[in-house]
């Protein structure tokens, strides 16, 4: 381990190799170098100190690279244990930013490198989970009055931020990035279905063709994760406890059943729903030999994984993240990632085309909130609907995609009531 006053991360000597891939990835962000041209200019950031928790990646630190652009000063750390590239940590270090993350951090790391981010006395926080949320609310209240708001970026994280609500727990402004039509399109629906299977075939080469697929949860994450299955050759099959989005995933062509049924004709299972013991420890006792279960949503807590290994008489890591837990039947079942996010345990994550319009929206949520300082209440906020938009003009621009604009006549037909049949 390297460590610094400033930072605290695996191996130093991988910073060349983390640079280069930032570089990648910023080639594949036209619309948040967009955004980062506009800052370098503007300064819209000016004397604003920026607390991350983020999944340390080079999409991440294209973001980072951007909020300093807009002359924010910027401390980040891990949101996941397993999450960290370990080569852009080093590659953010070696620049001089504030930052604190390694690939296997123990429970005690975790909350260790927070503490050191909420140390730095961020007037934005940006959060991937709300567990930097949650610290300072509980051990750190005293930092409040000096937070504009914060962002976060994840279903689960809007989760616990409404129950705190609900609680009259907020005490400051929380901007949903999560909830923007932009993130959930690309992020959670294309990113979440294609990186959870280039984590699952790199941990396992599975051929997917002809499995039984059994994903938890049919929200944009489980509709990403179940039409990629799909395209693979796989018989899909999803759990649900919203009856809609059941309904949904019946009209989209999957079977629909309890967990109790799927679990004993699934060969693959993928939990996506942002709740807990999703896969439960009877449900596992109940699952075919060799069966392979994985969780792509944000905490570990979706796959009763110390039920799993309390009712194992044998664990073996096989390959890299890889368990094989055999239990006292015989039967073998095969764990990915300890439970935690697979796509970015044993994968990469969402390309970084991908990343470009979440984090446009994370940039621009700091700008928003600046511009708003004292405007917001203590509660959830999504953008306005013409930033989200904006991000979508971006988007397409870098595509070279050109739409059509409405013209006089149509303006004034759609702002009318008069003109029917």
């Amino acid at each position: 381990m390297d460590r610094g006053a400033s930072f605290e991360v695996k191996d130093l000597n991988l910073a060349v190799q983390g640079s280069m891939n930032i570089e990648i990835a910023e080639r594949n962000m036209g619309a948040l170098m967009k955004v980062k041209e506009r800052f370098s200019k503007e300064k819209p950031l000016s004397g604003i100190r920026i607390g991350m928790a983020l999944h340390v990646t080079k999409e991440t630190a294209v973001l980072v690279r951007t909020l300093m652009a807009g002359g924010a000063e910027v401390a980040i750390t891990g949101c996941n244990p397993l999450s960290t590239q370990d080569d852009v940590a080093a590659a953010l270090a070696k620049e001089g930013i504030r930052v604190w993350a390694y690939k296997g951090e123990t429970k005690e790391d975790y909350y260790r490198y927070l503490g050191y981010v909420i140390a730095f006395s961020p007037s934005i926080t940006i959060d991937d989970g709300c567990d930097l949320v949650s610290m300072i609310h509980k051990s750190h209240p005293h930092l409040i009055p000096g937070i504009i708001a914060g962002c976060e970026e994840t279903t689960t994280g809007i989760i616990r931020l409404k129950a705190m609500v609900r609680d009259n727990a907020l005490k400051y402004p929380m901007i949903a990035v999560n909830d923007n039509k932009t993130k959930h399109l690309l992020d959670n629906y294309l990113g979440t279905g294609e990186s959870t299977w280039d984590g699952i075939k790199r941990g396992t080469n599975v051929l997917v063709a002809g499995k039984n697929v059994v994903v938890a949860g049919y929200g944009d994450c489980g509709k990403g994760v179940s039409l990629r299955a799909k395209g693979l050759g796989a018989k899909v099959i999803v759990t649900e406890i919203n009856s809609f989005r059941a309904l949904q995933a019946f009209y989209d062509g999957y079977q629909v059943m309890k967990m109790d049924d799927a679990a004993k004709m699934g060969d693959v299972f993928v939990t996506v729903t942002g709740n807990v013991n999703v896969i439960k420890a009877g449900h596992i006792q109940m699952m075919k030999d060799g069966a392979i279960i994985c969780n792509a949503g944000h905490f570990d807590v979706e796959i009763d994984y110390k039920g799993l290994k309390k009712m194992a008489k044998n664990v073996e890591e096989v390959r890299p993240l890889v368990e094989k837990f055999t239990l006292q039947s015989g039967k073998s079942i095969y764990c990915l990632a300890q439970g935690r996010l697979v796509n970015l345990a044993l994968a990469e994550g969402h390309p970084s085309e991908v990343m470009d319009t979440s984090f446009c929206g994370q940039s621009l949520a700091c700008e928003y909130a600046v511009k708003n300082r004292g405007k917001l209440n203590s509660e959830v906020i999504t953008l306005p609907e013409e930033i989200d938009d904006d991000i979508a003009k971006l988007k397409l621009e870098v595509y070279g995609v050109h739409i059509d604009q409405l013209d006089k006549e149509q303006i004034e037909y759609l702002d009318s009531w008069q003109e029917g049949t």
